[in-house]
C-alpha cells in the first residue's frame, strides 16, 4: 500500500472518529457541529489534493455529472424514499422513536421551529459533503490508489460507524444494530452507483432521497405534518 493510500485511510479514520466524538460526546449546537464537520469532511480531503496537485483532475471529475446515471439514480432514490417511509410506519408501533426528537432538542438545539432549515441543510448540503468525503475521497480516490474491494468495504464500514455517535441514544439496541447494518449496505450501494461513472452525483441523489424520507419522519415526529 503506497503513501497516498495510507494518507487517505488515516485521514478518513481520524476525521470520522473526531466527528463521531463530537456527535456523541461533545454534542454541540447544530450550527457548531456543522462547522466542525465542514473542516473535517471538506478541508482535510482538500489538503490531500493540494499536496498532490497532479490529481486536481480527479477532484474536478468528481463533480462532473453524466445524465444517464442521474436518471437511474432518481428512480432508485424514489424507491429508497418509499422503503424508508414504509419501514417507519411498520416499526413505529414496535420501537420507540420519541427519543429522536428529545435528543435533537436537548443536545443539538433542533426544534420544530428550526427543523425546516435543518432539514433543507441536511438534505442538500450535508448529503453532498458526506458524499464527497465517503464516496469521492474514501472510495473513488482510494480505489484508484489501492485495492477496489478494500475501498468498497472501508468506505461503507466507516460510513456506517461514523453514524454511531448521533444514533446511539436514539434507538433501542436492536434497532440501532439494524440501522448500522442498513447504513453499511447503503454505503456499499452508494459505492456501486459511483463505481463506473467516477463521480458522486448518483449516490448524492439517492442520499438526498433517503434524507428526504428521514426528514419527512422528522416532520411527523415534531408534529409539523
Amino acid at each position: 500500500m503506497n503513501n497516498k493510500s495510507k494518507y487517505i485511510i488515516a485521514s478518513v479514520i481520524l476525521s470520522s472518529a473526531l466527528m463521531t466524538f463530537v456527535d456523541g460526546v461533545v454534542e454541540p449546537q447544530y450550527m457548531v457541529k456543522s462547522a466542525v464537520k465542514l473542516v473535517l469532511f471538506l478541508i482535510i480531503p482538500l489538503v490531500y489534493f493540494v499536496r498532490n496537485r497532479k490529481e486536481f483532475g480527479r477532484l474536478k471529475a468528481l463533480f462532473i455529472p453524466q445524465k444517464k446515471d442521474l436518471v437511474f439514480a432518481a428512480f432508485l432514490g424514489a424507491g429508497v424514499y418509499a422503503v424508508i417511509l414504509a419501514g417507519y410506519f411498520f416499526f413505529r408501533n414496535i420501537a420507540d422513536f420519541s427519543g429522536i426528537t428529545a435528543q435533537l432538542t436537548g443536545n443539538s438545539g433542533v426544534t420544530a421551529d428550526n427543523f425546516v432549515f435543518v432539514a433543507v441543510y441536511i438534505s442538500f448540503v450535508n448529503s453532498l459533503l458526506e458524499e464527497f468525503f465517503f464516496r469521492g475521497f474514501a472510495f473513488i480516490t482510494l480505489a484508484e490508489k489501492s485495492n477496489v474491494k478494500f475501498a468498497y468495504i472501508f468506505s461503507a464500514l466507516i460510513f456506517a460507524l461514523y453514524h454511531t455517535g448521533m444514533m446511539i441514544a436514539w434507538f433501542e439496541i436492536w434497532v440501532f444494530a439494524l440501522a448500522l447494518i442498513g447504513l453499511f449496505i447503503g454505503g456499499s450501494i452508494f459505492n456501486w452507483l459511483n463505481s463506473h461513472c467516477k463521480n458522486i452525483y448518483p449516490s448524492w441523489i439517492v442520499h438526498m432521497c433517503a434524507n428526504f424520507a428521514i426528514n419527512t419522519v422528522g416532520f411527523m415526529l415534531f408534529g409539523i405534518i
